[in-house]
């Protein structure tokens, strides 16, 4: 069986995504047909001589921020469904390998620590915003792909031509290859040029589908854009003419929307069944019956605000608690409303010691509950009245799914500087980038 061609292979993402992940109410995950199943290819073929009963697709990413991985299991997530719910229609299994490419396969210091560099970066925001800044340069692009190519391909190489199934074998490549990442385009593609080709080459010579899904919202770094992709996934128009300017032909730009988490996909939806056969009404009054999330999660049924610092818990988490704690306190003390407020620190645990007992003493006249990390935070948003957040897109995307507004509260120069204007411009939020200001 012939592996199938890009454009066919690309059909599945048009699944991926609800028809507008930016409406108040959940939407209805669009389903496009894959005219054939993809096999699994040899390392040393385009052709598999028999039928295999998985399809494989490799997610490729790095830690640097929660949003890459979180939107990589999205896609994993979508892939699944369209086996299990239309077997009949996508009958192989689809197989996600995601890989942190930098920290798995990075040959040495600095890309196998670029996780712990994001995290030093994102506290101190004058490193980020140069390096982003010096990284979007004529001359810093060409020196990050010139040094790339030079210590990366060969232990990069070993990445792409794992085998989906067995990670630890090299005798199978996956069926087609998504990035989700800005540092995950330059050197992967030539890596494929060069493995299709023989080594002819590493310009041309590709077969093997790829596919970038820019996970950013109003603003991307260029190195997300490259013309040699067969599709470039945008949700935004800010992001589609960052990709034309980048002289991505428009042909290849699919603007759908971002990766959403599976716990923000439409409640109780039957994907067996066509969208108008479902009483949508009575699936969002369930989704968004408050008193009913709040009692799930052990919370109280008062007017709520959810503080999120992404799921490293960055962005003066604590400090921003502390001023909107006060806050409450006086506005319940001087009426006879009660409040709560809860905090979800990710992974800083620091932070989560902080603001709970008995390191922190909220008083009586608010509720508050401090969380960790977290995996339903869908639940948790549906159980608020507003969010304040960074500037993070996944986020945001998922906040106003939920239809909850947001207050911005620091954002990562350049890379989430854009998201500022697109929650302001489309009056879903606002920024105060000072916790009294909150």
């Amino acid at each position: 069986m012939r592996v199938a061609k890009p454009a066919s292979a690309i059909a599945w993402l048009l699944s991926l995504s609800p028809a507008s992940p930016f409406q108040t109410s959940p939407g209805v995950v669009q389903r496009h047909a894959l005219r054939r199943p993809v096999t699994v290819k040899p390392i040393t073929s385009l052709s598999a001589t028999h039928d295999d009963e998985v399809a494989t697709i490799q997610i490729l990413m790095s830690d640097t921020g929660g949003g890459h991985r979180a939107s990589a299991n999205a896609l994993r997530d979508a892939f699944n469904v369209l086996h299990e719910t239309e077997p009949a229609r996508f009958p192989l299994q689809i197989h996600c390998d995601i890989v942190d490419i930098y920290t798995d396969y990075g040959p040495f210091f600095p890309y196998n620590q670029y996780v712990a560099l994001y995290k030093i970066m994102a506290e101190y925001s004058f490193l980020w915003k140069w390096f982003y800044e010096f990284g979007a340069t004529p001359f810093g692009l060409w020196l990050n792909a010139f040094m790339m190519e030079l210590t990366c391909f060969e232990p990069f190489q070993r990445c792409l031509t794992r085998n989906p199934l067995s990670i630890h074998e090299n005798d199978k490549r996956a069926d087609m290859v998504v990035s989700v990442h800005p540092l995950c385009q330059d050197l992967p593609l030539k890596i494929l040029n060069s493995l299709d080709s023989h080594g002819s080459s590493r310009e041309t010579g590709r077969e093997t589908p790829f596919v970038t899904v820019v996970t950013d919202l109003g603003g991307a770094h260029p190195t997300w854009f490259n013309d040699g992709v067969d599709k470039c996934f945008v949700p935004s128009d800010v992001l589609k003419n960052a990709a034309l300017d980048r002289n991505v032909k428009e042909n290849k730009i699919v603007q759908y929307g971002l990766p959403i988490r599976r716990g923000f996909w439409r409640f109780g939806a039957d994907f067996t069944v066509e969208p108008d056969e479902q009483n949508e009404e009575e699936e969002i009054e369930g989704v968004h019956h408050k008193p009913t999330i709040r009692a799930e999660l052990g919370l109280k049924d008062m007017p709520t605000v959810l503080i999120v610092g992404g799921g490293d818990g960055m962005g003066g988490i604590v400090a921003q608690a502390q001023a909107v704690g006060e806050r409450l306190q006086k506005l319940a003390s001087s009426s006879a409303t009660s409040y709560q407020m809860v905090v979800v620190c990710g992974n800083n645990k620091a932070a989560q010691s902080t603001l709970s007992p008995p390191q922190m003493n909220w008083g009586s006249d608010i509720e508050v509950s401090v969380q960790g990390f977290v995996n339903n935070m869908d639940e948790f948003m549906r159980a608020s009245d507003i969010l304040v957040t960074k500037a993070g897109p996944g986020t945001i995307a998922e906040a106003s799914i939920c239809g909850l507004p947001c207050i911005l509260s620091s954002f990562l120069p350049g890379q989430e500087e854009g998201n500022v204007p697109y929650v302001e411009e489309n009056r879903f939020g606002c920024f105060k980038g000072d916790p009294e200001g909150i």
